[in-house]
């Protein structure tokens, strides 16, 4: 018997979980890898090659050529572990948080100094089951 999740159907939110966790074990610990400025050094030097040392599914791995962190999230990325491939590039952890929602960095800035994003729209994934 399962465990259930009721916070699954957060709107907006993937949870990182222990399922999350491992899921993205390897690609977390790809971002961690980061950390060193030798492997910062490698990873841009030829990032194909350096995903490769990593058991990363080819979706990992695509989402961090693409440098999509929606997608990766969903992988099992955690955001803190994430924001090391954004480092990586020399972008701002507002730059990246931007980036996700489709913002430039002054108009995301811009949302959170007003107080952040609004809710309207968000529903739950019960909500959506008849619409899609």
């Amino acid at each position: 018997m399962g465990l259930k999740k009721p916070y699954l159907d957060v709107p907006g939110t993937t949870v990182f979980d222990a399922d999350q966790a491992r899921a993205g074990y390897w690609l977390n610990q790809f971002c961690m890898s980061l950390m060193e400025s030798s492997n910062r050094t490698r990873f841009l030097a030829d990032e194909r090659a350096y995903l490769d040392e990593w058991d990363m599914t080819n979706e990992q791995k695509q989402g961090v050529v693409d440098r999509d962190l929606n997608v990766l999230i969903g992988l099992g990325g955690n955001i803190y572990f994430l924001a090391k491939i954004g480092a990586t590039d020399g972008r701002s952890f507002q730059q990246i948080a931007g980036s996700m929602t489709g913002m430039s960095e002054d108009a995301y800035r811009a949302m959170m100094v007003a107080g952040g994003r609004s809710p309207d729209g968000n529903r739950y994934l019960h909500e959506w089951s008849g619409s899609l």
